[in-house]
């Protein structure tokens, strides 16, 4: 899993869209500055190995980035567009997602621990050799998904699979329940059901019998921006402490 960056503030590649282009100039050369690209379009920015910890990237358009290796702990990218964009290695530990679009994204190696991916639309995505644990899957599709390889322990698991998900290699432990689409029928699978489907295709997963709680926190970020679920936990004394 990737490390932390240790205060990157490098654009290799300016986005088009003029706003975010001025955004990240005006970021990259100051310092203990937070990035703030809420609503914005910085897609087909090259921000490899960047620091963008804590940034706030709501709703932010980010289609076919490049954010290989790039430190994105505790950011906020709700609402925010990610398709094709390359998160290979990327620390994410943390991060909301929550109703993100992240079609066809390449997560490879990324790091998810305790991500909140609430109604992310991960379609495609891959996710081959990533951690997701801890993370919160709840409402979150992977149809098609990519997941060999990958790590979970006691991850929210509450997604939706069909037969093109791969999960060979995926190995830890779950909660579920999951929900399978098979020659387009729609199928809830729970406990031993739900691991003797993932373990048929290669996986070693635990369905443990039961999530914890979740307890969902909302944060107004500012006027015009719709509040995240930034604080949404399944582990409430743990996880608001924590943030």
């Amino acid at each position: 899993m990737p490390d932390r960056c240790d205060g990157v503030r490098a654009v290799r590649v300016l986005p088009a869209g003029s706003e975010a282009a001025d955004a990240l100039r005006t970021w990259s050369g100051q310092e203990d500055t937070t990035l703030d690209l809420c609503g914005l379009d910085a897609s087909g920015a090259d921000l490899t190995g960047a620091d963008l910890a804590s940034g706030l990237l709501i709703e932010t358009r980010l289609k076919g980035a490049v954010l290989t290796g790039t430190d994105l702990y505790r950011a906020d990218l709700a609402y925010a567009v990610l398709d094709r964009a390359d998160l290979s290695r990327a620390c994410l530990v943390k991060a909301v997602l929550d109703e993100a679009s992240l079609r066809d994204a390449v997560l490879a190696g990324a790091n998810l621990g305790r991500a909140d991916l609430y109604k992310t639309d991960a379609r495609g995505a891959c996710f081959r050799g990533a951690s997701l644990r801890g993370a919160l899957l709840l409402d979150a599709r992977l149809e098609g998904a990519d997941l060999t390889g990958a790590s979970v322990q006691q991850t929210s698991f509450e997604v939706l699979l069909d037969e093109h998900t791969v999960v060979e290699g995926l190995t830890g432990s779950v909660y579920g329940p999951a929900h399978v689409v098979t020659s387009g029928a729609r199928q809830e699978l729970a406990g031993r059901a739900l691991e003797r489907w993932l373990n048929r295709r290669g996986a070693t997963v635990q369905v443990l019998n039961s999530a914890p709680d979740t307890t969902t926190y909302y944060a107004k970020v500012s006027e015009g921006y719709r509040p995240t679920n930034a604080l949404r936990s399944a582990r409430p004394s743990m996880r608001s402490a924590a943030r």
